[in-house]
């Protein structure tokens, strides 16, 4: 599960968000997460009615994206390096833009949340995606973002 993930993100527990792909197509991407209840966030988010923060499913989509683009539209192919922070290897992925998010409900412990992310336009190192977090089939929250591949000399 996690090793998988890892193996494409630089992103570590407790911030790694995605725990499963459960498929990943050059376009398409679908990534579960369930909400245990003993995540760092519900701890203040909010201590008697703990709720998933919107900021964080859009972290979990922005993450999904990000697996997509590490397997399919990596630049070093399969001799990325994951486990040690190289500022030559690109940093994939990199948020640019948020052009729309709307959240229709609350994400709670126990839930299990389906992330499907589909890429809807590729421009050089820009990526456009369209994205979606169900869970039991309802819809959680939606967006529309870019993400970016920069050298990760710019994260120094």
């Amino acid at each position: 599960m996690e090793n998988e993930i890892t193996k494409d993100l630089y992103h570590r527990p407790p911030y790694l968000l995605i725990q499963k792909i459960e498929s990943c197509e050059t376009n398409r991407i679908v990534a579960m997460t369930e909400l245990k209840g003993d995540e760092f966030f519900f701890r203040g988010h909010f201590p008697n009615a703990p709720v998933l923060p919107g900021a964080l499913m859009q972290e979990m989509t922005t993450q999904t994206a990000g697996v997509l683009i590490a397997r399919h539209y990596n630049p070093l192919g399969d001799a990325h390096d994951t486990e040690n922070f190289d500022p030559q290897r690109p940093a994939l992925g990199v948020l640019s833009r948020i052009k729309d998010a709307r959240y229709k409900t609350f994400a709670k412990p126990g839930d299990l949340l389906t992330i499907e992310v589909e890429l809807v336009e590729k421009l050089q190192d820009f990526f456009e995606f369209k994205a979606k977090i169900t869970k039991s089939g309802e819809l959680v929250m939606k967006n529309h973002f870019i993400l970016t591949n920069i050298p990760s000399s710019h994260l120094l």
